[in-house]
């Protein structure tokens, strides 16, 4: 799914046609021994299907195909009330994931989350920011958010969920924190196929609720593998040219190494709450540490320590120069602004 196909999805209904495309002698095969009733038009096979477990009953059989023939075969599902229109077509193995996955893929498609905030401090412990985090809205369904953008990228569906996460953080910003204040929002590089267009949305809504573009800071999200410097390097600019702050998250694990930080020269780095976690106690980590702050300075970047839980870890980063300090030590993720 890219952006132009953000704004709805359509739901998966319980009565309907599933359409299979391209048709193969072993499909039409298969369709026989299992005794389905079908329609073919051109290379379009037709399917009247009961129930979304017995749409999903003939995916399985489809699957089950030579790959030759079943690794590009598409799918098209027409409702019961949306028969006549168009669907759209999405890999087979895509539609199956989403059948087994229909609780959370339903989470996805009604939006039906809200974004927490979690407290950033300064050196002398005064709440500066917030970072924004996907969590489910109340009385509705639980779920728990790795879950949810696992499944969303399993399912097609990361682009639609990373959107609607940023706009929900965008708004819930709005009803509760005044200007100046800066709120910390994740982004999925891989969500974004054109910049200009995939983030025109989000700077709608900062436009729309009339909130500065200078308190935003959007940062690359731990779980995203950077192999596409000039592509990553193409959001940072997009971003910057509309008055927003980027940062660089997770620096120290993962995909996110220091050597990033000289590529992009981000404006805050967030170093990993595994770096942080009794650096106090551990002379490796803290001169990992140090060598990410040297490098974060020489390149005007801003430093944050993520994953703050004892007093002691906190005073080692406040002590080698770290300004900016996240974790359970000044708060939890919560509906409200704390009150310090």
């Amino acid at each position: 799914m890219n952006c132009s196909e953000c704004s709805y999805i359509q739901p998966i209904e319980d009565q309907g046609i599933v359409s299979l495309r391209p048709m193969s002698d072993s499909l039409e095969r298969m369709l026989f021994t299992q005794d389905f009733e079908f329609v073919t038009i051109g290379d379009t096979v037709s399917i009247d299907y009961y129930s979304r477990e017995q749409m999903l009953d003939i995916l399985q059989w489809v699957c089950k195909l030579p790959m030759v023939e079943g690794s590009d075969l598409q799918v098209g599902i027409w409702g019961a009330g949306n028969i006549g229109g168009e669907p759209s077509w999405l890999p087979a193995t895509v539609i199956i994931s989403r059948l087994q996955n229909y609780d959370i893929v339903d989470i996805i498609r009604r939006r039906q989350f809200t974004s927490h905030m979690q407290p950033i401090v300064d050196e002398q412990e005064q709440v500066v920011a917030y970072e924004f985090l996907l969590r489910p809205v109340l009385d509705g369904p639980s779920f728990q958010p790795y879950r949810l953008f696992d499944i969303a990228h399993r399912t097609g569906l990361h682009s639609f969920l990373d959107r609607a996460a940023r706009i929900s953080a965008i708004e819930t910003s709005a009803q509760h924190l005044p200007c100046g204040v800066k709120r910390f929002i994740n982004f999925l590089p891989s969500s974004i196929y054109n910049p200009q267009y995939c983030l025109s949305h989000t700077f709608a809504a900062i436009e729309r609720l009339h909130l500065d573009p200078k308190d935003f800071v959007f940062e690359v999200v731990e779980t995203e593998n950077i192999l596409h410097m000039p592509k990553l390097q193409n959001i940072f600019d997009v971003y910057r040219s509309n008055g927003i702050f980027v940062a660089l998250d997770d620096v120290g694990s993962g995909y996110s190494k220091p050597e990033l930080i000289d590529k992009l020269k981000p404006d805050y780095v967030k170093i990993d709450r595994g770096l942080i976690d009794y650096c106090d106690q551990d002379k490796t980590k803290q001169q990992q540490i140090a060598h990410i702050v040297e490098r974060s300075l020489d390149v005007g970047s801003r430093v944050l320590a993520e994953g703050i839980e004892r007093r002691e870890e906190f005073e080692f980063c406040r002590s080698i120069g770290i300004n900016l300090a996240q974790g359970y030590l000044f708060g939890r993720p919560a509906e409200q602004p704390i009150a310090r």
